[in-house]
């Protein structure tokens, strides 16, 4: 990402819009794309893809798995078993597919997945989900044993009809060779004999060095249908009959409807139905904006419920003043021994509730029936879609069928199920199809929240090295998995979450231990992109930071010396540190600051650059990032997800922080709740190592690694440690602060009792 340079009368921004955008088309559709228009299957088309269901009933083409069609009519579809929500996954998937079925991106479609545990359930999360950056990891083997096995039968029936030896054949680009006989056969024209072959449970993958589509940067199936408009997100949702449903949600936590006034609002012209259910109302229209002009002048009386007074002030005294029964998450040598003695540092860290504020607004159309339901929905955990609907509505789970579509932008916000519980209690009420659709203040403010957190950590350092002897952290917060799992988490049981990302950090530390105090609160809270690593690494890249200036050393030497038995992770230091310029001088007011992290089974470097102005303003810079995530299956979709990750991140830690007052969430739009612009946008390189390690996780591995860079390279600016977040500009101000002095760490020797 670079900034753009001056431009002249003749810049296509200078030109007329329907100029430019003609223009752009042409370009974009006749260049980009000069083969097809389309690569993903329409709603319209899955019946005939045979995508419908893991079985593909009625498809009479070859079906050796729920991952894989083709017909005879030499229609190859791909079905995908992760959501898509603008992470790549619908193309990195088909890639693993195709690279053993031997296709070519340019031959196949690809379909996103019906609800089935059973065929597309992943084994990491043991269900059927899109989060955690899981997908590539659990798919990687899963996605090209199905394309091999598939490839298998198809050349076994192509050497059956020849009569040779399998083994004398071979495929590429959809077709089956028989080199020394010079015959072929195209995969269509096998299907028939292919479906009498037996699933091989034993095939030979192949090695990296034999790829031809992983590891190359290939175009993203997903694209033509977003630069021509008609890719379909649930937003999108249109069916026979539907009404739009506009609503109104108690806005206090745990309040109720009390009473309504309707007069005004069924008078109005296209208002056809009020629904009511414990906590909302809807005005259902002929269209949105009959519902929506129908709401406004709905009058409901809410009875508040008892949160009615709660306070960012209170939730925050709960959590720093936290009484709750440690649980130990894990504990390495002997750290309340090691803690006794040596150079005592510690410091507390705090980050608040935060909103998914995804681009695309809740929505969910459905259609309720006595013996059958729809649900046409954008989700990331579609079994469990199906299973509270069915709970909801009285029905057997196989009686609702879920229609996924793209998401646009989930961030762990479609990994909750409570909007399309909420869609389901309408449904109730209704014997049409209901399309309802939540405004961006309700989205915001009646999210599943990113949990508080407050974080006290302790090290000692060793009086000659300065380098740490014990690490003590602890975390207080609550578990999202008492609201995921709709079941409550059990008391004293740990929540991994809650330490992950500090627990499996990547530094040498002979003595540490790690704890979680579970504090909850009336706040519902849910998964936030980068899950508890997104909490923890800031925690831990902030506190290194910390020892390594108590210690006089430079950030980046100071983490390398940690890193002696940590060659990949060192790697990728070294590789961003050069890659920044690390070291370099800069002007007055600028810094450099670094993270580094080893989480969902990759290596993650950054570097921010930026500048602090008198007033406390801080202007981005530069970015820089090295990533090791294993094989690299699309280098391209892995370096738009670290600078889109990056960026999300940086955008919290500069702006973002859900606060509340008399119960209610203060903010309410992109005005109070703001994201990073396009001039904000600093210039970004992003490294992706080679490797032939296994892979690992990307969506979510750059979101971790932003905040902590971030207030590491304020720190190198400035002087002042932040140690939360959203960054507080009047403590970076020297402009009416002049007598402010820089934050400093007292080393402070301790003798064995703990003593000064």
């Amino acid at each position: 990402m670079q900034s753009i340079g001056v431009l002249d009368a003749t810049s296509p921004l200078l030109a007329s819009r329907r100029e430019f955008l003609f223009a752009s088309a042409a370009l974009l559709l006749g260049f980009a794309f000069p083969k097809r228009a389309s690569a993903m299957v329409d709603e319209k088309g899955l019946l005939a893809a045979g995508a419908t269901d893991a079985a593909a009933s009625g498809f009479d083409g070859f079906v050796p798995d729920g991952f894989i069609r083709i017909g005879g009519d030499g229609r190859i579809v791909l079905v995908v078993p992760s959501s898509e929500m603008g992470q790549g996954i619908a193309t990195t998937e088909a890639m693993l597919l195709a690279e053993e079925l031997e296709v070519g991106m340019d031959q196949i479609e690809v379909a996103l997945a019906p609800a089935d545990l059973g065929a597309y359930g992943q084994s990491i999360l043991k269900n059927q989900i899109t989060g955690g950056s899981t997908s590539v990891r659990a798919f990687f083997d899963p996605l090209r044993k199905a394309g091999a096995a598939a490839r298998t039968m198809l050349v076994n029936a192509a050497a059956e009809q020849w009569q040779v030896a399998a083994s004398e054949c071979r495929a590429s680009r959809a077709t089956v060779l028989h080199q020394s006989s010079g015959r072929s056969a195209p995969y269509a024209s096998l299907v028939e004999l292919a479906r009498a072959q037996p699933v091989p449970t034993e095939m030979t993958l192949k090695k990296p060095s034999e790829f031809k589509l992983i590891g190359k940067p290939l175009r993203r199936v997903d694209t033509p249908e977003k630069v021509n408009g008609t890719a379909k997100f649930g937003i999108d949702v249109a069916v026979a009959g539907m009404r739009y449903a506009a609503i109104k949600i108690c806005p206090t936590i745990g309040g109720k409807v009390k009473s309504i006034n309707d007069r005004e609002t069924r008078a109005l012209p296209g208002v056809l139905d009020i629904l009511e259910i414990e906590d909302a109302v809807a005005v259902v229209g002929e269209h949105y904006w009959a519902a929506k002009k129908g709401l406004d002048v709905l009058e409901v009386e809410w009875e508040p419920g008892p949160h009615a007074t709660l306070s960012s002030a209170d939730l925050w005294h709960e959590l720093r003043t936290c009484k709750a029964t440690p649980i130990v998450a894990k504990v390495q040598g002997n750290p309340d021994e090691e803690l006794a003695s040596g150079i005592r540092i510690e410091a507390t860290y705090e980050l608040p509730f935060l909103a998914h504020a995804a681009l695309e607004p809740i929505n969910t159309t459905i259609h309720a029936r006595a013996d059958a339901c729809d649900v046409w929905v954008s989700t990331q955990v579609p079994v469990d879609a199906q299973t509270v609907t069915a709970e909801i509505l009285g029905l057997r789970a196989e009686q609702v069928n879920i229609h996924s579509y793209l998401i646009g932008g989930g961030f762990g916000r479609r990994l909750a199920v409570d909007t399309i519980q909420q869609a389901a209690r309408f449904a109730k009420l209704a014997d049409y199809p209901l399309k309802i659709i939540w405004t961006r203040e309700q989205d915001i403010q009646h999210d599943r929240f990113r949990p508080a957190y407050c974080d006290r950590v302790v090290a000692t350092l060793d009086e000659k090295t300065r380098f740490p002897k014990a690490f003590h952290h602890r975390t207080t917060g609550s578990t999202v998995l008492q609201y995921f799992t709709r079941k409550g988490w059990p008391e004293g049981q740990l929540d991994p979450d809650l330490v992950a990302g500090s627990v499996s950090q990547p530094y040498r530390i002979p003595a540490a231990k790690w704890e979680w105090l579970r504090q909850d609160s009336p706040v519902a809270v849910n998964w936030w992109r980068g899950v508890g690593e997104g909490h923890n690494v800031f925690v831990v890249e902030g506190f290194i930071d910390e020892l390594a200036s108590a210690a006089g050393f430079d950030p980046v030497a100071y983490r390398r010396a940690l890193l002696s038995d940590n060659p990949r992770a060192r790697a990728v230091l070294d590789k961003v540190a050069r890659a920044s310029n690390w070291g370099e001088p800069l002007p007055q007011g600028h810094g450099r600051g670094v993270s580094l992290h080893q989480c969902f089974g990759s290596y993650m470097g950054l570097v921010v650059q930026v500048e602090v102005d008198e007033y406390g303003e801080v202007y981005l810079r530069r970015a820089t990032a090295a990533v090791d995530c294993g094989v690299p299956i699309n280098p391209d979709i892995i370096a738009a997800q670290m600078q889109g990750g990056v960026l999300f991140g940086l955008s919290a830690a500069l702006f973002n922080g859900v606060t509340f007052k008399d119960g209610k969430v203060e903010q309410s739009n992109f005005h109070d709740y703001r994201q990073i612009r396009l001039n904000e946008v600093p210039a970004f390189e992003v490294f992706v190592m080679p490797s032939t390690e296994a892979p690992g996780g990307i969506g979510e591995v750059g979101t971790a690694a932003a905040a902590p860079a971030l207030t590491n390279a304020i720190f190198a600016a400035t002087g002042v440690r932040l140690r939360s977040t959203p960054i507080d500009k009047s403590s970076l101000a020297r402009k009416g602060n002049r007598d402010r002095v820089p934050e400093t760490i007292a080393l402070t020797s301790l003798d064995r009792a703990g003593r000064p």
